[in-house]
């Protein structure tokens, strides 16, 4: 990757808002492909619960594990109703996504509390590898949330969390403390710390590209002269 690349952005403030008013998860996975990164968008099933919700951010990944009802072993976590979900729900920070993998589907990870202090604490969002709940209640908040889908069974008699800000892998996907997470529509994909200025810079381009593109194929230009003249498509 080249090194010497303009800054057009100063930090994740800036990052983020030149994110949320020019970018798109499409373009920004296309780009990740062309540098090798292939394997960065989480399952499909992941969507917003409402479909104007978009979410840009760092990642403080979550692991959740199921349990039986009645707290037993050496992990004096599990003895706690949530485990360690309130501790790490208390640790998010400014411009962070709880991003939550590990459990299995049969209860929601996230609801209408947590989507309240997670805002209060200036997080922009959070991901779950499974259902959510409290729907209405996060909608009127506006608090960006993807799940696999809305189911009120609780989890507190059936999973906790028992690690976070570590590593976490949903799918194919690994994700980092620290990565970037960007969703929409589309779905969500993460983009290694490692390639983000990369990444953006060149998803910038395209996206500005693009535009170029539409306005030659609304005047009338075929798809193979443009893709010829700007090689995008």
């Amino acid at each position: 990757m080249n090194q010497k690349i303009k800054k057009l952005w100063r930090n994740d403030d800036e990052l983020f808002a030149l994110a949320r008013r020019e970018l798109f998860t499409a373009v920004v996975g296309d780009v990740m492909d062309q540098f090798g990164f292939q394997r960065q968008f989480l399952p499909a099933e992941i969507q917003p619960l409402r479909e104007d919700m978009v979410l840009i951010g760092r990642a403080m990944p979550v692991l959740q594990a199921d349990v039986c009802s009645v707290a037993e072993g050496r992990n004096t976590a599990l003895h706690e109703p949530f485990g360690l979900m309130l501790a790490a729900l208390d640790d998010l920070k400014m411009n962070e996504v709880y991003l939550c993998a590990g459990a299995t589907p049969p209860y929601a990870l996230w609801g209408e509390l947590m989507s309240l202090r997670a805002q209060k604490l200036g997080a922009v969002g959070a991901v779950m590898n499974g259902y959510s709940r409290d729907t209405r209640g996060i909608i009127e908040l506006g608090f960006p949330v993807f799940s696999r889908g809305r189911y009120a069974q609780d989890q507190a008699p059936r999973g906790k969390v028992v690690d976070f800000r570590a590593p976490v892998q949903i799918g194919a996907v690994r994700v980092e403390p620290g990565d970037i997470v960007f969703g929409d529509l589309d779905g969500v994909c993460t983009v290694p710390r490692q390639a983000e200025r990369e990444v953006f810079t060149k998803a910038l381009e395209k996206a500005r590209g693009e535009k170029r593109v539409r306005r030659a194929l609304e005047e009338g230009m075929g798809a193979r002269d443009a893709f010829r003249r700007f090689s995008i498509m």
